[in-house]
Formats: structure tokens, C-alpha cells, sequence
């Protein structure tokens, strides 16, 4: 644990003394890296024949941590938003983020929705490529015993440290945030790791610190399960990939009803850590404009959480 924190506080630092310089290839090593992680958990699932056998079942505990935990945070998001509601609880300056994303209206926000869904997709396709490679053998070498996938996942920790550090609007988007909307993203943790902790006893013989290490992925699929498979294995790495897909989805899918039904903070609060990027577009559309700065607060928040959260909860 130490060690990751280690990492990404070293990115950072690294971010912040280059922060003159534009690295925006950063952001696309963290692509590449993020597909090789997953090739590599799809490695180690494919070459073990008692998880590659269990798909059915890990596919449904993966779906009913996903129903509760995102049950919990629209019910939490909703309690905040009847305190502010009606108390002007927008966040100050969001008109400036609300028209960085105003080209996600219409055709424009179709074309972004498309790509986030595309882009869950090519992972999906990493992961199902290396269980195909799992199975069949093709890589000569034993990748739970390399350790291969926790040095990788060091190199994707500086990344995201040196992002986060890079970054140098991001203070100045926190100050200009509305006070009451900053509880928002301990609103969502709350009640996602609520209702991933109420769904252990449907899935015995999990215990709760499985199912909340799932759940605090909050919709970070790639990194949850890359953490969770090197901290407790390939099965539950694979129950965390599945349901924190299945948030990010839901998030894109139905965000506007969720919205309509429950308040905007609620269609900010089921995107967990997406929120700050893939899901932002529709998000936008689906609570309007001035929660533009709150979703990228919330997102970045939990994102940052997620490392921190799902390694104490594996270590419990």
C-alpha cells in the first residue's frame, strides 16, 4: 500500500515541476497502459480454468453489487439534493465549465456519448482478448508469478500522479465550488459502499471487505480491478471489471431518467469516478449546464479515492 501511495505522490510532485509543459501524452500512455493491464487480468483469468469456469456466477455478483451500490448513491444524492434544492445550488462559475461542454449538446453530444461507450468497449475487448489468450496458452509465461501486471500498474499510478499535478486549473475549479455541492462526492462513496456492503449476505461466502472493495471502484473499472486482482486475485478482479462496467453503462444509458426521476446530483452521483471524463458529456445534457463543474469535482474526487479506498478495503 505504502508503496502505490508512494507512487502516485511521486507523479504528483513530478506533475506539478513540469507543470510549464504540456504533456498531453501522458493522458495516452494512460490509455496504452490501462489496455495492457487488462490484457494482462484477462491473461490471468483465461489460464485459471476454475475462474475462466466460474464467468456465469461472477457475472452475477457482479451485477447485484452494481444494483445495490448504485441504489445507495442515488439515495444518498437525492437526501442532499432535497436539503439544497431551491438554495441556488449551483456551483459559482459553473457557467465557464457549463460552455467548455456546450459542444456535447445535440449531434456534438451524441458523437461524445458514442466514444465513451466506444472506448468502454475497446476495454472490454483487451480484457476478452487476454482471457481468449488465457485459455489457449499463447503467452509462454506465468503472469501471476511475474508479477508483471503490479509493475505495470506502479507505471500507471505515476501517470495518474503526474496528470493530477500537471493540472494547474484544478485548484482554481475546487475554490469556485459551491460549498453544499462539495459533500456530493462523500454523499455517493457513502451510499455506494452502503449498498455494496447490504449485498454480502446474497453473496456468501464474499465477505464485506470483498464487496466493498468492488463497490469502491465506483464506476473506475479498469484501475478497481486491476488493484483488487493483484490484492485478492484474478475472480474478484473480474467481479470488480464487470461491475464497475456495468455503472459506467448505466451512467451513459440513463443518466436523463435518472435525472428526471431523482434530481441532477443523482445523475452525477451514479457516474462515481467517471464523471470527470467519460460520462461528463451526457451528464451535462442530463442535469444541465451549471452541474458541469460539480460533475468534474465529484469525478475527480473519487478518482482520486479509489486507489486509497479499494486497497484498505482488500487489506481488511
Amino acid at each position: 500500500m505504502l508503496v502505490i501511495f508512494a507512487v502516485i505522490i511521486g507523479g504528483i510532485v513530478t506533475g506539478r515541476l513540469l507543470s510549464s509543459w504540456r504533456l498531453a501524452f501522458v493522458s495516452r500512455a494512460i490509455t496504452v497502459v490501462i489496455w495492457l493491464l487488462l490484457f494482462l487480468l484477462g491473461l490471468e483469468v483465461g489460464s485459471d480454468p476454475a475462474v475462466a469456469g466460474g464467468m456465469a456466477i461472477l457475472g452475477r455478483t457482479a451485477f447485484v453489487i452494481f444494483v445495490f451500490s448504485v441504489a445507495g448513491s442515488i439515495g444518498a444524492s437525492w437526501l442532499l439534493w432535497r436539503c439544497v434544492r431551491g438554495r441556488g445550488a449551483v456551483a459559482a462559475g459553473a457557467g465557464t465549465a457549463g460552455n467548455a461542454v456546450a459542444e456535447d449538446d445535440g449531434p456534438a453530444g451524441s458523437r461524445s456519448v458514442w466514444n465513451a461507450l466506444k472506448g468502454s468497449l475497446v476495454i472490454i475487448a483487451f480484457f476478452v482478448a487476454g482471457c481468449v489468450a488465457g485459455l489457449w496458452a499463447v503467452v509462454p509465461f506465468d503472469v501471476a508469478g511475474s508479477r508483471a501486471s503490479t509493475y505495470v500498474l506502479y507505471v500507471l499510478m505515476f501517470c495518474v500522479g503526474v496528470t493530477l499535478g500537471n493540472d494547474t486549473t484544478l485548484a482554481g475549479r475546487i475554490r469556485r465550488l459551491d460549498p453544499r455541492l462539495a459533500l456530493l462526492p462523500v454523499m455517493t462513496a457513502v451510499g455506494t459502499l452502503a449498498g455494496a456492503a447490504l449485498a454480502t449476505p446474497l453473496l456468501q461466502p464474499l465477505g464485506v471487505g470483498d464487496t466493498l472493495a468492488v463497490g469502491a471502484g465506483f464506476g473506475y473499472y479498469s484501475l478497481s480491478s486491476i488493484f483488487i486482482a493483484d490484492l485478492r486475485g484474478a475472480e474478484l478482479g473480474t467481479v470488480a471489471l464487470l461491475c464497475n462496467v456495468m455503472r459506467e453503462l448505466f451512467t451513459l444509458l440513463a443518466a436523463p431518467l435518472v435525472a428526471r426521476w431523482f434530481g441532477p446530483l443523482a445523475a452525477v452521483s451514479i457516474g462515481g469516478a467517471t464523471t470527470f471524463d467519460t460520462t461528463l458529456p451526457i451528464i451535462t445534457q442530463a442535469a444541465g449546464k451549471p452541474y458541469a463543474v460539480v460533475s468534474i469535482f465529484h469525478g475527480c474526487m473519487l478518482d482520486f479515492s479509489v486507489p486509497f479506498l479499494v486497497t484498505f478495503f482488500c487489506t481488511m
